[in-house]
């Protein structure tokens, strides 16, 4: 199937080294566990395969020897910054960012991960903040650490992450950046996917995650109205009204394209956009006014006329949260540093 992309800006790259780690620790670690292998595995599956009590969570952090000295925010002697690839099914959580009340949200969770882990307060800085009900397969998280903090090994911050997290939560790789790094501010690119699955009979496996579309789209039409979109322009109409009163709208999309995935034997349609940031719902609003092209009812030409129209109600409907994922973010070469 063809695309309509450019490529990314020069000393863009995507995170270095390799995603997981070997399992070897440091001989200078500082930190010990102090319970036998089989004691600690045993503590770790418990508490992964059901919600843990606060008394458990903390036992265990105990067991690791992390954070017995607790800081607060102004104590810490940061040296460094932890930059955290994660991954989340968003279908049970209110978004990423922290809200108040009784709202389950991503940071929310992994905030009281890391604090427990850490016997700290932490302040996270997200690369994008994913609305409610969409995932994610390499959100970035970043945070300053201390030099104690900085000679944990790779094994040692997943083993306890992948504890203290829900099962909707998983923490891929830690990285290392020099102190003052944003996962925000220092991200080249983003890219989205967002899939749709056709026909008359609706999926089962993959209906989590995808937008299912009763009847057949024109990818062909879709693929030349998603074209007008590569460029730096003006998108307030693909924005949340409320979100665009009184900030700029201009953003840069880099790339978009169309393929064909089969997904546990489900065949769905994957729309992927790379931009320098996106606007509030914007990528779910562009999908929405593109399924609308694809139904027959607007020629691609009309893409063209809701951009520059910068309006809101030009554009098509906000496509579900259910088929969006936030797949990947890049900076530049050299930047992060998988942690050993």
């Amino acid at each position: 199937m063809s695309q309509a992309h450019t490529s990314h800006p020069s000393g863009v790259a995507s995170e270095r080294g390799a995603s997981h780690a070997d399992g070897s620790e440091k001989g200078s670690e500082q930190l010990s566990v102090h319970t036998d292998a089989t004691s600690e595995n045993a503590t770790l599956h418990a508490l992964r395969m059901e919600a843990p009590s606060a008394d458990n969570i903390c036992a265990f952090a105990e067991s690791l020897g992390v954070g017995e000295n607790a800081l607060d925010t102004d104590e810490l002697q940061a040296t460094a910054t932890a930059v955290l690839k994660l991954s989340y099914n968003g279908s049970a959580f209110s978004g990423f960012a922290e809200q108040p009340g009784e709202v389950r949200t991503v940071a929310g969770d992994l905030r009281v991960a890391l604090e427990t882990f850490l016997r700290r307060p932490v302040e996270l800085t997200c690369a994008g903040r994913t609305d409610a009900g969409v995932h994610a397969v390499g959100q970035y998280v970043s945070f300053p650490i201390t030099c104690e903090e900085q000679q944990m090994s790779q094994r040692r911050w997943m083993r306890a992450l992948s504890a203290l997290l829900p099962a909707d939560i998983g923490a891929q790789a830690l990285y290392h950046a020099a102190l003052g790094f944003s996962a925000r501010f220092d991200a080249r690119a983003r890219t989205y996917t967002y899939r749709i699955a056709t026909g008359e009979v609706a999926p089962t496996l993959t209906r989590q995650f995808t937008w299912w579309h009763w009847g057949e789209l024109d990818i062909a039409a879709m693929e030349l109205a998603a074209a007008e979109l590569v460029g730096e322009q003006d998108f307030k109409s693909f924005c949340k009204l409320a979100s665009a009163i009184g900030r700029p709208t201009h953003r840069n999309v880099h790339a978009v394209s169309f393929a064909r995935e089969v997904q546990l034997g489900e065949e769905l349609i994957a729309f992927t956009i790379t931009g320098n940031a996106f606007l509030h719902s914007m990528v779910r609003t562009i999908v929405g006014t593109l399924v609308q092209i694809g139904e027959g009812r607007h020629e691609p030409s009309w893409m063209r006329e809701v951009i520059d129209a910068c309006d809101r109600q030009a554009a098509g409907p906000t496509a579900p949260a259910a088929g969006l994922c936030f797949m990947r973010v890049s900076y530049d070469e050299g930047v992060l540093t998988l942690c050993s």
